[in-house]
């Protein structure tokens, strides 16, 4: 899970936060042509890698805005695959084209207008009908980067046959019963994260504490991070980064705990 930020000016962080509702696009691209394949599951494709030997276990991997074929979240598919999992990247934007880079933010909000991540049901039981069915999973689990860490906090609401969730840089803000999680859950978050500063964190937790009584649930902050380090960050760049990456991604114990 990769991602070294580029280090820009607090005036130019502060224009972003209003021009630019994610910072996803000043991270690393790696140049990475992944071991899995392309499939159809029913109406959408996704990126599957299979683990070296038969395991019945699984993990869903769910995108940031850039969508299923980014080579960072596949990074990550394989990175599960690798720790004995089938991991199954989804396209969850439907064929309709991911964000670009070098698009006019002005323009985000009415392109994420029909991406909503808490609108995937028919995608999502289309690829739990695909892990059960064609590869034998009986546990499965799923992480999810920004808009994926979003949409695993919605599946954690939604779906308790989803094991346990890792959600990266990402909250459901706009619903009722956002707490109420039916499957044990994982939040990671960037200490200076201007997306999601740590007041919004601080109220994930405590409200998590007040009204989540009934599956287990964690909120880790990881110091001197910023939006998108799990996965858009090479651990070479800064040595001083290298245990913190390490720590959430190797072996995701976390998700392996539960699932397992």
């Amino acid at each position: 899970m990769l991602d070294r930020f580029e280090s820009q000016t607090r005036l130019t962080t502060n224009m972003a936060n209003e021009a630019k509702p994610c910072p996803c696009d000043i991270g690393d691209r790696l140049e990475y042509r992944g071991v899995g394949q392309e499939v159809q599951i029913e109406h959408i494709k996704a990126y599957v890698v299979k683990p070296p030997s038969h395991s019945d276990k699984a993990v869903i991997v769910i995108q940031d805005i850039y969508g299923w074929q980014l080579a960072n979240t596949r990074y990550m598919a394989d990175m599960l695959a690798s720790n004995g999992y089938t991991a199954v990247c989804p396209d969850f934007f439907t064929g309709k084209e991911a964000w670009n880079p070098a698009g006019d933010w002005s323009t985000f909000q009415q392109w994420l207008e029909d991406k909503k991540p808490t609108d995937i049901n028919k995608e999502v039981d289309a690829v739990l009908r695909f892990l059960k069915d064609q590869c034998g999973a009986r546990s499965i689990g799923a992480v999810g980067f920004c808009w994926g860490g979003v949409a695993t906090h919605y599946l954690a609401l939604q779906y308790p046959e989803v094991k346990a969730g890792v959600s990266v840089y990402g909250i459901v803000r706009e619903r009722e019963d956002r707490y109420d999680l039916k499957s044990p859950t994982l939040f990671i978050f960037g200490e200076k994260d201007d997306v999601i500063p740590l007041d919004q964190v601080s109220a994930l937790e405590k409200n998590l504490k007040e009204k989540c009584t009934t599956v287990d649930y964690q909120v880790k902050i990881f110091s001197g991070q910023t939006h998108g380090f799990v996965h858009r960050k090479k651990e070479d760049i800064n040595s001083a980064d290298q245990p913190k990456i390490q720590e959430v991604t190797q072996p995701m114990s976390r998700e392996e705990e539960a699932v397992n």
